[in-house]
């Protein structure tokens, strides 16, 4: 387990790399696989999406109305820079709003991924808490869609491959471009690799502001 300052200053530098770079070097390091499906947008927030794993699993499950008590048990062990991950099979609900988005704030969480639908958005929204998920629906998950597990592993919806496995502790990142998943085992190379790259772009970027051709600029920099 990483310490404190460890995992703060990993994810300010995240925060400054585009998920481009980081699929790009995931894709050479091996892991081709880590894109989520083209449906995972910012829905609230305007920041990019940048932390760590904390998982919380549920499914559909018909109950009476009143709450879903083992929600909030999973989101009071959220931390500071930790990102939800909502996982699930409820399609067409949503699994949080408003209130609950309040409550994960308080506990220094910086947004969450949902492998499915949010509600109260406008209202997330004024809170400042970055959300990216599936679709937005103002139906609720109460009496319909139940927590029954957090801080496990879990598999959420895929741009190449049918699944991704998101385990506690991986990092998340997206940006306008949509999200992806870092396995935790990496991240430091991952970040490391993607700062280079990064750099490199800068550099291009740079070079043709300043008249260099883009055939120029490919020949000395190689393609990126």
């Amino acid at each position: 387990m990483l310490d404190k300052e460890v995992r703060k200053s990993i994810r300010e530098r995240f925060l400054k790399v585009d998920t481009s770079n980081v699929a790009d070097v995931l894709d050479e390091m091996g892991y081709p696989d880590q894109g989520l499906q083209a449906g995972f947008q910012r829905q609230t927030g305007t920041d990019r999406l940048a932390g760590w794993a904390y998982t919380i699993r549920g499914q559909m499950t018909p109950y009476g109305f009143g709450g879903d008590a083992e929600k909030m048990k999973a989101c009071a062990g959220l931390s500071e820079g930790d990102v939800s991950v909502w996982s699930g099979d409820g399609d067409g609900i949503c699994y949080f709003g408003e209130l609950i988005s309040i409550g994960m704030k308080e506990k220094g969480s910086v947004g969450a991924l949902v492998d499915g639908g949010l509600r109260d958005t406008s209202w997330i929204n004024a809170l400042g808490f970055t959300v990216f998920g599936r679709f937005r629906t103002p139906v609720q998950s109460i009496s319909r869609w139940k927590v029954n597990a957090w801080n496990v592993p879990v598999f959420l919806t895929g741009a190449t491959g049918r699944r991704v496995a998101v385990e506690p502790g991986d990092f998340i990142l997206g940006d306008d471009d949509g999200a992806l998943v870092i396995p935790q085992a990496i991240v430091q190379e991952v970040l490391e690799k993607s700062e280079v790259l990064t750099r490199q772009e800068i550099a291009i970027r740079d070079s043709l502001s300043k008249g260099m051709s883009l055939a120029e600029a490919l020949q000395k920099y190689g393609h990126v």
